[in-house]
């Protein structure tokens, strides 16, 4: 085999990372060369496309350190049986492209993720030895987010902790059951415990320690997952509730959901249809609802029917048209907890709402002036100077604001 030169490890690993979905980074701080040394800060433009929470585009050098790996997981184009082309970059390599990249403004930070090589805890050390030299030798100030490995030795995700800003441990599929049929190497249970050991160690960090001494800083990014969508079957119900559980029991920063896509020499057991990414747009939005809205699994994805999210309407308004009884609210009376459930009311425009509603009365000049979107809120609401009248027809409704089919396909 030809050995690969630099630009083409590059362009044949970074082209293999592209199924991570989890590589957002938001919720990063800023670090500062004030001593005149250092690389870089988290601003600027570049590769791989993320957006933090206030909408700044975050961009990143996202690559695999190699996708040779000994797992054989039946949704991976990397399993050890499939038939792809190979490569590996070294420690150094990383770290060059990395601080090449970054003096040149293409970027501001490394997502780095790895196939499995010999075993986790080697592949897990080659990582934290790029992490500590761009940090300790290169002083890089920029962000780095780790995939890191929850077979690792705990002590080698300590340290990659105090490194990057962000970890991450894909659990991949929505169910245990999934993880053991497609993926027989994983092992749920080591996931789990591998997150509860990184909550736990981010939580005792905050803790103040009464000695004077600032404690490190440990993934001050928070950790993420990511989950595939339409490989196991497993409903948008399934999902949901999945995501709950990873939320509440390991404070994950962010769930990501990826549409499976087929991929070469596949199992039989896996489909030969990619779901459509409409699928995945709405498990964001039922996502957002969950954490933002105060939904929950159960009412976004109902028992009734086959568990799976409305396709042609966002689940915000499915909800408000399977519940036409609870509407329309009076924007004047109605609490937090309703308004957020009123569709094109958002987290700011129902504050903004909330304070100024003290000072009189508000009307639908008012509602527009505060940043609602009362065109697709007119028939849920009732304001000073406007009731809904005959807008109160589920099926109408639902014609009027669903998008063309090929917007759809769009989305």
């Amino acid at each position: 085999m030809a050995r690969l030169t630099l630009q083409e490890k590059l362009a044949l690993l970074s082209d293999a990372a592209k199924y991570d979905a989890s590589c957002a980074s938001s919720g990063t701080s800023k670090r500062h060369s004030a001593d005149g040394k250092g690389l870089g800060s988290t601003e600027g433009s570049g590769i791989c496309h993320a957006y933090a929470p206030d909408g700044r585009c975050i961009s990143l050098l996202k690559i695999l350190m190699t996708n040779f790996c000994i797992y054989d997981c039946a949704y991976c184009i990397n399993r050890v049986s499939s038939n792809v082309a190979r490569a590996r970059f070294s420690v150094e390599e990383v770290v060059h492209l990395t601080t090449e990249f970054y003096r040149r403004n293409y970027i501001e930070g490394l997502f780095l993720s790895s196939g499995i090589i010999r075993s986790p805890d080697d592949t897990m050390a080659d990582m934290v030895r790029i992490a500590r030299e761009l940090r300790e030798v290169h002083h890089f100030r920029g962000y780095i987010h780790l995939k890191t490995i929850p077979d690792a030795a705990p002590e080698l995700i300590e340290q990659a902790g105090l490194l990057a800003d962000r970890l991450s441990m894909n659990i991949e599929l929505p169910t245990d059951a999934g993880l053991k049929a497609y993926a027989p190497e994983k092992d749920a249970d080591g996931i789990r415990q591998a997150m509860g050991d990184v909550r736990a160690r981010k939580e005792e960090l905050k803790t103040p320690t009464y000695r004077g001494r600032k404690a490190p800083k440990f993934a001050p990014a928070g950790q993420s997952t990511q989950l595939i969508v339409g490989a196991d079957g497993a409903s948008d119900r399934t999902i949901l509730q999945s995501s709950t559980r990873l939320y509440g029991d390991y404070r994950l920063k962010r769930v990501y959901y990826s549409a499976f896509s087929p991929i070469p020499d596949s199992t039989a057991k896996l489909p030969l249809i990619k779901p459509p990414m409409v699928r995945e747009h709405r498990l964001y939005q039922a996502d957002w609802l969950m954490r933002f809205y105060g939904f929950d699994a159960n009412e976004i994805a109902p028992d009734q029917g086959n568990g799976m999210l409305d396709l042609e309407v966002d689940p915000k308004l499915a909800w408000a048209l399977a519940n036409r009884h609870v509407f329309p609210v009076d924007v004047n009376r109605a609490g937090k907890d309703m308004l957020l459930r009123v569709p094109g009311f958002g987290t700011k425009s129902v504050g903004r709402i909330l304070s100024a509603r003290r000072s009189g009365a508000l009307g639908w000049t008012d509602l527009r002036r505060l940043g609602a979107q009362v065109r697709k809120a007119q028939p849920f609401i009732v304001a000073r100077d406007w009731r809904p009248g005959a807008l109160t027809d589920a099926e109408n409704l639902r014609a009027r604001f669903a998008p063309p089919p090929e917007q759809l396909q769009l989305i």
